[in-house]
């Protein structure tokens, strides 16, 4: 009786919101604009220093997808009106909901980068949030300290797993000093990847055993996104991706500790000290 109760009480917010130029969505502080798809069963929101784990999607406000991911993250006290943590800290365990914020303060001031050349200066764009779980930071603590006593020896075992791999299928290739891998499969045309650019990859995700864990060709949806930027990918990923050329078709091996390191992916898929191998074509370069 209380959803319905609140259910109504946003329905009504949002008929009798006439200030709103957004269709269907209703004015929140500091600019934001949001529209509720699914209330939770809890209603204890987040807080400043609370760890969230949610589905993020970006998009432009004509509804073009260009980033979809599952993060876990500390949500920080708004550092600036219209700050995207303000949408972060508006909802609880289980909802969903998209938002309307400026582009120009998402890139520029909360991820520290310029503007995509997709997005207008002064343009908004969408993100839509779906919290998944909401932990205090005693609560994370706790369950880190847990979880690495119990998984104490397995840094040892992935090196050994590591090294027995290289020595079987015989490469001979040389680590970087963050000890990534690379095996360049075909060669490409010069251009190298820059901060702020906006990139179009297909990948191919693989465990050392040949097993896949994710696939764009598969799914037969290329991955773009703008390189520099925080919660893209793993950082041996954007390491791999300096690395390459447009055009260029690489084979990268990836240590825990520039993937998924302790802890392993939020999703439960990729398990801690798991070393992972990530074939990778950097199709093209805005």
């Amino acid at each position: 009786m209380k959803k319905l109760f609140v259910f109504l009480l946003i329905l009504l917010g949002i008929s009798c919101n006439n200030h709103s130029p957004y269709p269907g969505f209703s004015k929140a502080r500091h600019g934001i604009y949001f529209q509720l798809h699914k209330i939770g069963e809890e209603t204890e929101k987040a807080y400043p220093g609370d760890f969230i784990t949610a589905d993020i999607q970006y998009f432009t406000l004509k509804d073009s997808l260009f980033f979809k991911g599952r993060r876990k993250f500390q949500v920080t006290r708004p550092s600036f009106k219209g700050s995207v943590d303000e949408c972060f800290l508006m909802l609880a365990e289980n909802e969903n909901a998209t938002f309307i914020i400026s582009a120009d303060n998402f890139f520029e001031k909360t991820l520290q980068t310029s503007l995509p050349s997709f997005l207008d200066t002064e343009s908004k764009m969408k993100i839509e949030v779906e919290i998944l779980e909401i932990q205090t930071e005693e609560e994370y603590n706790k369950e880190k300290e847990a979880f690495l006593n119990w998984i104490d020896d397995f840094g040892d075992y992935e090196k050994t797993i590591l090294e027995q791999f290289l020595a079987e299928k015989e490469l001979a290739v040389n680590p970087t000093k963050s000890g990534l891998y690379q095996l360049i499969l075909k060669e490409g045309t010069g251009r190298k990847v820059r901060q702020g650019d906006t990139i179009t990859v297909n990948y191919e995700g693989k465990f050392l055993n040949g097993k896949y864990f994710d696939s764009t060709i598969k799914r037969n949806q290329p991955f773009q996104f703008v390189y520099g930027t925080e919660w893209q990918v793993v950082k041996g990923l954007e390491e791999a991706i300096s690395m390459m050329e447009e055009g260029e078709k690489s084979l990268f091996i990836l240590p825990s500790e520039l993937a998924f390191g302790n802890t392993g992916s939020s999703t439960g898929i990729i398990p801690p000290f798991t070393s992972l191998i990530f074939e990778v074509e950097l199709l093209k370069i805005n």
